[in-house]
């Protein structure tokens, strides 16, 4: 017997379309990981303070810890799963690597999302600009430098 209780939401993640029947307060972060079983996405503070847990909702940076998955019902949610692929990396990704931008790694997938949200955006154009629209991405390992610096290289090749 279905749970009265649960809502039905429609979302696309990474290009697949799916109806899930949920809680009204389930996270979309916790549809993800542990309806979906898409687990790059990670909880870090569960708090919105860390930016570990960032998505892609119809291209915009989200805290997907802070949002209610019934609230995103027919959106496009991308998440790290769908950027890139292991054979055609995005550019965000290979700068990532080619320029040591993550340590632990706990982070990177909210970092990439976010740079690669973020570029879209067309907001930053400087490295300061960069470094204030990532201030929401915290990475505790501090490869903060390497995260500017890759972000910087795709948006000068960009250009």
């Amino acid at each position: 017997m279905p749970d009265q209780n649960n809502q039905s939401v429609a979302l696309t993640v990474n290009g697949h379309q799916h109806r899930l029947e949920l809680k009204p307060w389930v996270s979309l972060l916790d549809a993800l990981r542990h309806t979906l079983d898409l687990t790059g996405t990670k909880k870090g503070c569960d708090h919105g303070q860390c930016g570990a847990c960032t998505v892609l909702v119809d291209g915009r940076r989200v805290l997907s810890c802070l949002t209610l998955a019934v609230m995103k019902d027919g959106c496009e949610v991308t998440t790290i799963e769908g950027i890139g692929s292991p054979d055609h990396l995005h550019p965000v990704q290979k700068a990532f690597i080619e320029h040591d931008a993550f340590q632990c790694g706990y982070c990177t997938p909210g970092q990439i999302c976010s740079a690669v949200g973020l570029l879209e955006e067309g907001k930053a154009e400087t490295r300061e600009d960069v470094q204030d629209l990532m201030s929401g991405n915290l990475c505790r390992c501090g490869a903060n430098r390497g995260i500017i610096n890759a972000i910087m290289a795709v948006k000068n090749e960009a250009e």
